[in-house]
């Protein structure tokens, strides 16, 4: 049982998902964007290349990542208060100083520029409480 955690552990902290005050990867919201289920037609219209999970009911799951990436969103983007993970494209990180007001201000960028590049709308897996992402 001790390996299996320990592997796990490795696994996380080669993310920037295990807390380390010396990592400012790990000073995150965790993965921010779920993974979109996307119908047929939508899903035919990304490029060949994008992931593709074949749903039961129809649908089609694709990586939040992937397209974060493909939008020009690439590990390290962000300014010097705020950023997405060098480890893990999915976590947004405060890297000293950042406010909550940054933080949406980032997801809502990566947010429009998905659906201007792939017309996805990502959504948001943390529970937002008293603040939402910016709509403009």
């Amino acid at each position: 049982m001790t390996d299996v955690r320990e592997a796990v552990l490795a696994l996380r902290r080669g993310k920037g998902m295990v807390l380390d005050d010396a990592d400012h990867d790990t000073w995150s919201a965790g993965s921010f964007f779920t993974n979109p289920f996307l119908d047929a037609e939508r899903s035919a219209a990304l490029p060949a290349d994008a992931p593709r999970w074949e749903q039961p009911d129809g649908r089609v799951k694709t990586s939040a990542a992937w397209l974060i990436e493909q939008a020009g969103y690439g590990r390290g983007y962000g300014n010097d208060r705020v950023g997405l993970s060098s480890k893990h494209t999915l976590a947004l990180t405060n890297r000293g100083g950042a406010t909550t007001a940054d933080l949406l201000a980032l997801a809502g960028e990566i947010q429009r520029g998905v659906e201007r590049r792939f017309g996805v709308r990502l959504v948001n897996e943390p529970v937002l409480v008293g603040c939402a992402l910016p709509t403009h």
